[in-house]
């Protein structure tokens, strides 16, 4: 079935009680050619519960959700013995894009720092900040307007507050791989689903931010198909801030998207975007010098602490996924692709040479063709993640808005490659720790590490289930296999092993 992409629902947006605002005058011009439907990777969320306290499983499985708490991902992906190395992104700071901001963002942080015994922030409210203390806060490019929600009945492309959901997801996620790294929200303000003035803006704030030595990991929960953009030269003019990452030794990771092979077109404010009938990929994710990163259904214990062991669990809505079935044929699952996740082949951008050499039995990737994803990480909303979000007023309005944005203050279970984007993140920070700076551009690692059997068997989870990215029947799909994949890349990490080999790879 095909998924329409609606800004209202697909969320973007960072805060925080301390901010930076810049003029227009600190950034350059940048121009593109054509307007492009630019949207957040968030697939589905789902209200599960009021309160500061965390829902159960309990809880989840009522709505018909499996959610996964922050210690409960620590351990799906051996997040736990880094930890007990002193390995988790103290000194490093992570740069989170985003549109408009959340007001409330600073508080809730505190409460998803105090429901799950998370490190508390400097920025976050409540907190008094000591020396050491990782801090959190919010660079305004070009001004900083309230996130009220739109009135009227209009396209809501605007709805300030419908952007905060993807803002919490972003932090508290991050913040939970990585808990003692800075964050700092790069908030711009205006939605990117105008195209035209938001992506420019986006990659000139990035720009500034790289220029002055701001971040050492930049995560972007944000796309457009490749094909939405009217010429690849117009597209060019966008990459700046990713030419200056690389060589100032930030990495640069990017959402592969949450509609499989099936993208559209510029969204037209009244009529909505036209189906792109052949199957592609959505940039920034495609682009050689970011880190692109998709989507799986994760299928172990959500409730398991950071230091259990991987084990897989079948249960309610995430029987149906990982269990044996049609695609998953002959037993049971940690870990399966997600139907949803973006990937495929660049229409723009041809092979990387850190592609040539793949793990053995990959799907090929043509030399005139980039390959996406890169990873994955855990995305879909079945087995997603929770989330602490408050709207005031209107938390207390009913648990879904009649314009079908979040309204309600609480929980939330969030899915999309947006998920697994600020998570990678972190664990990017934590590499950065390890090396005592920014690695910059990681896909050569990444590949070098593929490439290798020993080492690809030890540091990533090999997601080949067979599950297809076929969002849309009328756009073809491709099926996740053993090694790298147009789905799920090379997999996901198994963070232990994997961020040493990055880190010694890397040099």
């Amino acid at each position: 079935m095909y998924v329409t992409l609606r800004p209202r629902r697909r969320l973007l947006a960072l805060f925080g009680s301390a901010a930076i605002t810049l003029s227009s005058s600190s950034f350059a011009a940048v121009t593109v050619a054509t307007a492009t439907a630019i949207h957040p990777a968030v697939s589905d969320f789902q209200f599960v519960k009021s309160g500061v306290t965390p829902p159960s499983e309990t809880d989840c499985e009522a709505v018909g959700r499996t959610c996964f708490t922050p210690q409960a991902i620590q351990s799906a992906y051996n997040v736990g013995p880094l930890y007990a190395e002193g390995l988790d992104g103290r000194g490093v700071t992570i740069g989170i894009v985003d549109s408009y901001g959340s007001d409330t963002m600073a508080h809730d942080l505190h409460v998803f720092d105090q429901a799950f015994g998370i490190q508390p922030m400097c920025g976050e409210e409540g907190v008094t900040c000591t020396a050491g203390m990782p801090w959190f806060r919010t660079f305004h490019a070009q001004g900083a307007p309230a996130t009220k929600a739109q009135p009227g009945n209009g396209t809501h492309q605007e709805d300030k507050s419908a952007w905060a959901l993807e803002v919490a997801l972003d932090v508290e996620m991050s913040h939970a791989i990585a808990p003692r790294a800075n964050i700092l929200l790069i908030s711009v303000p205006t939605a990117e689903t105008l195209g035209v003035q938001g992506f420019p803006l986006m990659m000139n704030a990035e720009q500034y931010v790289i220029d002055h030595g701001m971040v050492d990991v930049i995560s972007q929960s944000f796309a457009s198909a490749e094909d939405a953009f009217g010429s690849s030269a117009s597209l060019e003019n966008l990459r700046h801030a990713y030419k200056s990452a690389a060589q100032a030794g930030v990495t640069v990771l990017g959402s592969s998207g949450d509609s499989g092979t099936a993208n559209v077109r510029k969204t037209p404010v009244s009529k909505g975007g036209s189906l792109i009938p052949e199957p592609t990929v959505e940039w920034p994710a495609s682009d050689p010098l970011v880190t692109g990163v998709g989507g799986t259904y994760l299928c172990t214990d959500p409730t398991a602490s950071t230091n259990d062991p991987r084990t897989t669990y079948v249960k309610a809505r995430i029987g149906a996924k990982c269990g044996s079935n049609t695609f998953n044929p002959g037993g049971i699952y940690s870990e399966v692709a997600w139907t949803f996740s973006g990937g495929g082949f660049s229409h723009v951008f041809s092979r990387p040479s850190y592609q040539d050499t793949l793990p053995a039995g990959s799907t090929a990737i043509p030399a005139g063709h980039r390959g996406v994803p890169d990873i994955a990480f855990q995305a879909s909303a079945a087995t997603g993640a929770l989330v602490y979000l408050s709207l005031p007023p209107d938390g207390d309005s009913g648990l879904i808005c009649p314009s079908g944005d979040p309204c309600s203050t609480g929980w939330y279970d969030i899915g999309g490659t947006s998920l697994s984007c600020p998570q990678w993140a972190g664990l990017v920070a934590i590499a950065d720790q390890l090396n005592g700076g920014g690695l910059g551009l990681i896909n050569p690692a990444l590949y070098e590490l593929g490439s290798n059997p020993a080492k690809y068997a030890a540091d990533f989870y090999d997601v080949h289930s067979g599950n297809t990215n076929q969002a849309d029947p009328s756009v073809p799909g491709y099926a996740a296999g053993v090694g790298w994949d147009p789905v799920t890349g090379l997999g996901t990490p198994n963070a232990a092993n994997l961020i040493p080999d990055l880190v010694a790879a890397a040099h």
